[in-house]
């Protein structure tokens, strides 16, 4: 399953083109706070595929019946570019634990790279529902591997990728060496560059958010 936010008109089409927005991305804050945002926007769909408990709730005057998460998701991320993503995340599933990856592209000079991951950092996840959250879904390498690792220690009950952008060629990726997970982006680019940036995208997620690395 595949959920493509813009594909509506919203409110969210406004946070998305400010990302976009070549002077709007001068203000890292507001840069951030729109990421924020859009996972808090795409936290509240990914809830409402999850498990309900009936749960009684005493109120000064009676008890009322509500819905409650029967069980909360874990919120996965790539540092460091999907650190602004995924607390929109965490502020809706305030509940939850998180799991953070790091993981680096090593270049070969052809212009080819494998991705390395060099450490997890995660709760015990089994039998676990893992909303995995990047910025940007580009070859889908970095996602898929990090993913990978997971599943190999643990069996999880549900995955979720979720991303701000992703690239036609990234979610191709995804759902062919992830095919039980269940995609959740705000718009999808068709193009890539050499270097493998989405077109038109929006840049750097990680050098607009945090400032440029050397």
């Amino acid at each position: 399953m595949i959920f493509i936010l813009n594909k509506t008109d919203t409110i969210a089409n406004q946070f998305l083109a400010e990302l976009r927005d070549v002077n709007a991305q001068q203000d890292k804050f507001r840069f951030r706070k729109n990421q924020e945002r859009l996972g808090e926007i795409l936290a509240y769909e990914i809830s409402k595929t999850l498990k309900y408990d009936m749960t009684d709730v005493q109120t000064p005057l009676g008890i009322a019946n509500v819905n409650l998460p029967a069980d909360q998701p874990v919120i996965a991320t790539i540092l460091r570019a999907g650190l602004p993503f995924h607390q929109g995340f965490i502020n809706f599933f305030d509940r939850s634990a998180s799991t953070f990856a790091t993981a680096c592209r090593n270049v070969k000079k052809s212009g080819a790279f494998t991705i390395q991951v060099d450490h997890i950092s995660t709760p015990n996840l089994e039998g676990k529902t893992l909303i995995m959250c990047d910025t940007m879904l580009a070859t889908g390498q970095s996602v898929v591997c990090v993913c990978k690792e997971i599943m190999a220690q643990y069996n999880l009950k549900a995955l979720h990728i979720a991303a701000v952008i992703s690239s036609t060629e990234g979610i191709a990726h995804v759902r062919a060496n992830l095919p039980k997970a269940q995609i959740w982006t705000c718009a999808v680019d068709d193009e890539m560059t050499s270097k493998a940036y989405i077109v038109p995208g929006l840049g750097d997620a990680g050098d607009l958010a945090f400032g440029e690395k050397v």
